[in-house]
């Protein structure tokens, strides 16, 4: 492959969500192509910062805000415009060959600086219903590489739409072979807020987990909660006399997954990803505030497919900790019912989207891309 002088920018993070997709096919590249420049173009977050160093692939910081209120909208308007020129500075001096978009608004500066440059733009969806700024650059975009089935007919893009399934970090690859999993006898399970953690997850499943004690007999717990919650939710969990490991932040996610019986977790399209390549069921409480209720539309594809079990808080009418002590009952204690989720999350993992995307970045920068095997 003939890859010298060629400068790929992967633009975005903001959340874990958007990031490790990125980090997963930035690395398939470097495997596929070694002599390709590589750089991180986000916001500056301490977990993007921490993640791509750990990486070891170049880093740039480009400023950039959501528009949450109309409060917020001159900042906003002042980030954006910041991050704009600093990336159409960065593009012209650098001569970057392709940029890869990330979605959410960390994405933006970069990935709409290289639309207008005319700079080849990539862009992963990894959510059911597309977000606004996937939908706002696919007409200007070469390629669309999206995670489910169900986005491809909610966007117009420019180039082609590809079906790939959500990049996910390595170490997954080989947890997904086959089309079965056994479950451990040890029982694990595991609470997964996001990278940023949940709050309601943090308050409301300890309380949850205290009213089933009987089923929760042999049962260890792991419970990530974010770095704002870490100290209150150990708190909780020391007053409910529940033994439990809590943590802020779980960073060999891959080293536990594997392990784990059950999940309880938000439905962001990484998160699910990670779930179905190593088949662990899970109890699935989609962020009501999401753009486009698009967390819910995921978890909607995972529980038509078996493979997971919604608790949609605004449809809950009475307390929240008791609707999620009454599914707990049955999970913890249905083996079988467990096993048969676990088998239906697999069926839904697609755990070489990391390479395949790669090797159509790879092949969109001119170079002949070997049959060689997708990394673990």
């Amino acid at each position: 492959m003939t890859t010298d002088n060629l400068h790929v920018v992967f633009a975005g993070g903001g959340t874990g969500g958007h990031l490790f997709p990125g980090l997963a096919v930035a690395r398939q590249l470097e495997v596929l192509a070694p002599s390709v420049r590589i750089t991180m173009a986000t916001g500056g977050k301490p977990l993007e910062h921490s993640q791509v160093a750990a990486a070891g692939f170049n880093y740039v910081r480009l400023p950039s805000h959501p528009l949450t209120s109309a409060a917020g909208a001159w900042r906003f308007v002042k980030d954006n415009i910041s991050g704009c020129r600093r990336a159409r500075r960065f593009l012209q001096r650098t001569k970057v060959s392709l940029v890869v978009g990330l979605g959410g608004y960390a994405s933006v500066p970069m990935a709409w600086a290289a639309a207008s440059a005319r700079v080849p733009l990539v862009l992963l969806e990894q959510n059911a219903f597309p977000g606004r700024v996937t939908r706002w650059l696919a007409p200007r975009a070469s390629l669309v590489c999206a995670a489910f089935d169900e986005a491809r007919p909610l966007l117009k893009a420019g180039g082609p739409i590809r079906v790939t399934g959500n990049p996910i970090r390595a170490g997954f690859l080989s947890k997904a072979a086959g089309h079965a999993r056994r479950l451990s006898p040890n029982r694990q399970l595991v609470i997964l807020g996001g990278s940023g953690g949940s709050r309601t997850l943090n308050e409301q499943v300890p309380r949850a987990l205290y009213k089933v004690p009987r089923e929760l007999i042999g049962w260890r717990i792991l419970h990530q909660t974010g770095p704002r919650d870490w100290e209150a939710t150990k708190t909780l969990y020391r007053k409910l006399g529940l033994e439990a490991q809590v943590v802020p932040f779980i960073e060999r996610i891959q080293s536990i997954l594997p392990a784990a019986d059950l999940a309880i977790c938000r439905s962001g399209g990484t998160t699910l990803a990670e779930l179905s390549a190593t088949g662990v069921p899970a109890l699935l409480l989609p962020y009501p505030n999401a753009a486009n209720n698009h967390q819910r539309k995921n978890a909607d594809v995972y529980a038509a497919a078996g493979a997971g079990r919604i608790i949609d808080a605004r449809e809950v009418s009475g307390r929240l900790d008791n609707t999620i002590a009454e599914s707990l009952a049955s999970l913890l204690s249905d083996s079988a019912g467990r096993q048969q989720m676990a088998n239906a999350m697999l069926r839904l993992a697609r755990p070489n989207a990391a390479w395949h995307v790669a090797t159509m970045i790879g092949q969109m920068l001119g170079a002949a891309v070997p049959g060689q095997a997708a990394v673990a």
